[in-house]
This record gives C-alpha cells, sequence and structure tokens, in this order.
C-alpha cells in the first residue's frame, strides 16, 4: 500500500500553499483545495512515514458531517472530486478555535488536577472526577496560533475585551458551536458513541459565517464507548477511546514524547499496517458505512487529475 506524503502542484491561478501537520492547502483564484494526506502527527511532531488511507478516512468523515451539518450552519466545501480532496471557498479565518467540552477529560482534567476551577473563564465546580459529564457542555476557547506556535487558552472576556472577535459574531460562533455539537452528539449516540469533545473552526465571507475546516474526525474529536462508560467510570478505569490516542501510547510505550533528546523509534511495516487497520474501524463505527479502499497507485497522479478535472474541465 502506498501513502501519500506529500504533494507539490502547480495550478494555473494558484496564489499561496500552506503545508500544515496533515493537510496541503492549495488557494487557485478565490477556491481553496485542501487535500487530506497520509501523514501522522503525535505530540506536535509528523510522524517520518505515512499512514495508507489514512488521508481518505479523514476527509471522508469530515465530508460528510459537513453534509449532514450544513442546515445548521453553511460551510465552506463545495466538491469532493477526490476521496482525500476538499475543494471550497476562501474565508477570512476567525482567530480563535471555539473547543466544546462534554466531560471532564483531557487538557480540562490536568487543568483541574492542579487546582484551578475555572477553564477559559469558565467556573468548573469542586468534586469533579476525571471523565464526568458536565451538568451542560463548556465551551472553552483557544487563540488560533500563527505557524509553528502553540494555540493558547483564552477566555469569552477577553476575546471580546481585545477585539478579536466582535461581540455579535461571537454570540453567533457561540449558537453555532453548541447546536453542531448537539447534532454530533445525537449522530454518535446512534453510533454507539460519545462526543466527548470537539473543535469548531469557522470564518467569513462577504459579511457572513461559515464552518470551515474538518469536522467531528477522530483527529479533531474525542469519542468514548457509550457501553463501557458508566462501568468504567464508576470503577475509576480510563476510558476506551475512538480517536488517535493509540499511536500517542505505542510512541510513549517506545520512549517519545516529542520531548528535546527523544528519539522517534523505528516505524515498522506492521505497525504502519495496524495503524490502517485502526483508522478504517473509527470509519466505519463513526458513519456507520462500509470503508471502500480506493487504489493507492499512481496516488500522487491520481489526486492532481481529479483537482485539475474539477478546475478546468
Amino acid at each position: 500500500m502506498n501513502a501519500l506524503q506529500q504533494t507539490n502542484f502547480k495550478f494555473d491561478g494558484q496564489s499561496t500553499f500552506y503545508k500544515g501537520k496533515v493537510r496541503d492547502v492549495y488557494t487557485v483564484n478565490d477556491l481553496l483545495i485542501m487535500v487530506a494526506t497520509d501523514r501522522i502527527s503525535a505530540f506536535d511532531v509528523v510522524l517520518p512515514q505515512g499512514i495508507p488511507y489514512k488521508g481518505q478516512i479523514l476527509n471522508q468523515i469530515a465530508s460528510k458531517f459537513l453534509d449532514l451539518t450544513s442546515d445548521i450552519v453553511p460551510n465552506w466545501k463545495l466538491a469532493s472530486p477526490d476521496p482525500m480532496v476538499t475543494v471550497g471557498f476562501f474565508c477570512e479565518p476567525f482567530k480563535v478555535e471555539m473547543i466544546i467540552r462534554g466531560y471532564l477529560t483531557g487538557s480540562a482534567w490536568r487543568t483541574y488536577q492542579k487546582g484551578q476551577r475555572e477553564i477559559c473563564g469558565v467556573p468548573i465546580p469542586d468534586g469533579m472526577k476525571e471523565n464526568q459529564k458536565f451538568d451542560k457542555p463548556i465551551i472553552t476557547p483557544t487563540t488560533k496560533a500563527v505557524e509553528g506556535a502553540h494555540d493558547e487558552d483564552i477566555s469569552k472576556e477577553e476575546i471580546l475585551a481585545q477585539g478579536i472577535v466582535s461581540h455579535e459574531d461571537y454570540e453567533m460562533l457561540e449558537k453555532y458551536t453548541y447546536e453542531l455539537f448537539e447534532r454530533g452528539t445525537k449522530f454518535a449516540e446512534e453510533r454507539g458513541l460519545i462526543l466527548v469533545d470537539t473543535k469548531y473552526e469557522f470564518g467569513k465571507k462577504h459579511g457572513k459565517i461559515y464552518l470551515i475546516d474538518e469536522v467531528h474526525t477522530p483527529d479533531s474529536s474525542r469519542y468514548f464507548f457509550a457501553e463501557e462508560y458508566a462501568e468504567r467510570f464508576a470503577k475509576g478505569e480510563a476510558q476506551r477511546q475512538l480517536s488517535k490516542e493509540f499511536v500517542r501510547q505505542w510512541l510513549i510505550e517506545n520512549g517519545f514524547m516529542g520531548r528535546e533528546g527523544d528519539k522517534m523509534p523505528e516505524i515498522t511495516e506492521e505497525f504502519i499496517k495496524s495503524v490502517t487497520d485502526r483508522y478504517i474501524e473509527l470509519y466505519e463505527i463513526i458513519t456507520g458505512e462500509n470503508f471502500v479502499r480506493f487504489s493507492t497507485d499512481g496516488l500522487e497522479n491520481r489526486v492532481h487529475q481529479n483537482i485539475m478535472k474539477y478546475l478546468y474541465d
């Protein structure tokens, strides 16, 4: 199986190219072409080998959820001309990411453990336990960092005081965030899952707010298995997650956490295959659909030709 680790396309009318940890993004005239590569990152480090089918899986999950939520908020997507590609229109991104949490876990739990009872200006009651459900979901925004920097927690009050987002726009971002999370939660329940937390990014075009980037993928969201949640919580056990956490755990077990001096372990063919298999499992559970493996022969050429056909035919 081949993996698409990078692209280097040139299109007529192309003005910019941005290489993220996972996505290659081209601006062509007023369009954004987002290629979900097979790169995989953990601890802010891109692993040296790609994971076959990972890009297809993430792109198809995001594409599905953009379609399933377009009645709540319009989004940037116009088409998906290739299983690894989404094409849409450019929006000026808001400089915040809207993170919404239904449960006290992850970085929020680590903050809580240190004795803090407020996250991004949101008060958290005493006596909560790890993975406990909030009475109602909370929004804990972060700044949208420039390339190479880390996102930083920020409160609604700070966002408004600094003029990062206008009061009117922020009220809409909050409204959309709660409604999207409610829709994602209901869909997850149908699949036997709990949508624990996720992030949404928004942009603006001609004065109108749009949902941009990916939605409800295992790279941007955390899922628990609903059937096991109550028993594991009662026993104080770790929840079984549907996310790429298993990749992080493998790296930790092999002595790598992205720290200075850490040596990347050997990425074996066996490990790569196991990650592909796990991502396919994630896809099928989240979407309720069988995963269709498109041929990986001539992968880069296929992606390029499908984009060209969409742009110029």
